[in-house]
């Protein structure tokens, strides 16, 4: 199945000193902006915003409810999509130019689901809302997306000329006696630390990261940790089904945790062996 091409190619096991640990890239996690849209890192070039057109009058206002039942256009792609995370795409093939033609006329979202040759396709994916768009000569697409609310297929309506499945919204349930403010914080914490090790390694300064959560809450706080985890699709679509705000936080504490061990035994061979 041909799928929607990324305006970004890059191969985190590249940067990443151990590819079996999710990889958090330092840049993203150190210098994402207030609003929480965090890059995911996946494109060499962006399509220069000044031509881009700002398609901001057609979003949605209302807020749908979890048991709210709707069909959404869907998109397969080999990447988990966050809520608050931006995603650039480019729009080639034909089936998707035609869902893209129908979308800019109608509410502009889609649904980004996950999708690779070996677990399949996902039943939990994160609506993708065009917030910028640019229609080339030859009918191609160049957008910015920002993801919304997460949604989970309950029934696929059609497969052709593209996916359209019939969806409900998930969110997480509400916090019981988790102090999730406190799990936060450790995680904030060690994300500091994993990002100074890194660059450490890298043979960048050891700059300490400052305020990792801008004032975000523990939930969308938990979902911008999970979009850093590059190169791990799998453990970033465990992440992103989870709906318990504390249980995702503890996940992500963990496998920061163990990407920290990591780079700390990598850093002490470093300063004893340092031409390896």
């Amino acid at each position: 199945m041909a799928l929607p091409q990324l305006l970004s190619t890059h191969n985190p096991s590249s940067l990443n000193p151990n590819p079996s640990l999710p990889f958090l890239n330092p840049k993203t996690a150190a210098s994402f902006p207030s609003n929480f849209t965090p890059s995911l890192h996946r494109r060499r070039r962006q399509p220069t915003t000044t031509t881009l057109k700002c398609s901001s009058e057609k979003h949605h206002t209302s807020h749908p409810k979890p048991d709210d039942v709707v069909e959404l256009p869907l998109f397969p792609l080999p990447l988990v999509l966050f809520p608050g995370a931006i995603l650039p795409l480019q729009i080639f093939e034909f089936r998707y130019r035609i869902m893209m033609h129908t979308l800019l006329q109608s509410d502009l979202r889609f649904g980004v689901i996950y999708s690779d040759p070996t677990s399949g396709t996902a039943d939990v994916g994160c609506v993708g809302e065009i917030v910028k768009h640019e229609r080339l000569v030859d009918d191609r697409f160049f957008l910015i997306c920002k993801g919304q609310e997460r949604f989970r297929v309950t029934n696929l309506v059609r497969t052709k000329p593209y996916l359209v499945a019939e969806v409900t919204w998930l969110e997480d349930r509400p916090l019981g006696d988790e102090d999730v403010e406190a799990l936060a914080t450790e995680v904030e914490t060690y994300m500091k630390d994993v990002i100074r090790l890194s660059n450490r390694l890298n043979g960048k300064p050891e700059k300490e990261a400052q305020d990792l959560r801008r004032n975000l809450f523990p939930t969308p706080f938990s979902f911008f940790v999970g979009s850093t985890f590059e190169g791990a699709p799998r453990e970033q679509q465990a992440l992103l089904e989870l709906e318990d705000t504390a249980a995702r936080l503890k996940r992500e504490k963990e496998t920061l945790r163990n990407t920290l061990n990591y780079l700390s035994a990598a850093s002490a061979v470093k300063d004893v062996f340092p031409s390896s």
